[in-house]
């Protein structure tokens, strides 16, 4: 993929979560099942990272629920960084007394490659990534932020994600846009990139729209890049949604 059409890529998701972040951030207040799925199974400790860490609804619970590992978030948006800061913040003013290191917040890009250069090599016990790998736009994008968190996990431990399977949802499918609404044509992009809207309304106000560019993964594509930037695949699950099949849910490991 052109470097131009990432670029263009990029711009939608930004401009989207500029416009919308707070409002996005207010759907998204409880963890999906195959996150509380994930947490119960994993039961972390130590040292962990998260990626994309959005609106602060996991580092919440995770102040809540007391897991005795300490948390860093990283995300590029400005506005939901202030949404998880303000998200632990109300745990705490509701009388949770924090047992654990408190939730650590950086905002970063992972699409630089800089972004990784805060961190230190082999330093995490696992890394998590809900719900943003698909809105990284490039094959070689995706592999190359795949080896960097590769790289910081320590020997064994594990990547665990999720990537959205909005196939499987009458609803989402209806909201697919065509490319040529944001001046791209199919040629642009690679085979399973999509455009979809998100809708908002408060009470008494007009109905807002943006865009989202998302990519639609299948398993042998996850399978071919966890190979190619040195991990393992461990076991999956599908969970979320009606029906419970909206979300894929992975854990590999470091090799």
């Amino acid at each position: 993929m052109r470097e131009e059409i990432v670029q263009r890529l990029l711009d939608i998701n930004r401009k989207f979560y500029e416009t919308f972040g707070g409002a996005f951030a207010a759907t998204r207040r409880r963890l999906q099942p195959g996150i509380l799925r994930v947490l119960a199974l994993q039961q972390p400790q130590g040292n962990w990272l998260d990626l994309g860490c959005g609106s602060g609804t996991l580092a919440a619970e995770w102040v809540r629920s007391g897991i005795p590992a300490s948390y860093t978030g990283l995300d590029f948006s400005e506005a939901l960084l202030r949404e998880a800061q303000l998200a632990v913040a109300e745990v705490l003013e509701a009388g949770t007394e924090p047992t654990i290191p408190m939730p650590h917040f950086l905002q970063a890009d992972l699409l630089q490659t800089s972004w990784q250069a805060s961190f230190q090599p082999g330093s995490y016990d696992g890394i998590l990534s809900f719900a943003v790998l698909h809105h990284i736009p490039g094959s070689h994008y995706r592999l190359r932020l795949l080896t960097a968190t590769k790289q910081l996990l320590k020997p064994g431990a594990a990547f665990i994600f999720s990537v959205w399977q909005f196939q499987h949802s009458p609803r989402l499918m209806a909201r697919l846009q065509p490319w040529d609404s944001v001046g791209l044509d199919e040629s642009d992009l690679e085979p399973g990139d999509t455009l979809l809207d998100w809708r908002h309304a408060l009470p008494g106000q007009v109905e807002q729209s943006g865009l989202r560019y998302v990519h639609l993964f299948s398993r042998q594509e996850l399978a071919d890049q966890a190979a190619a930037a040195g991990f393992k695949q461990v076991d999956e699950f599908e969970s979320d949604g009606n029906g419970g099949r909206l979300a894929l849910y992975q854990r590999w490991q470091r090799a």
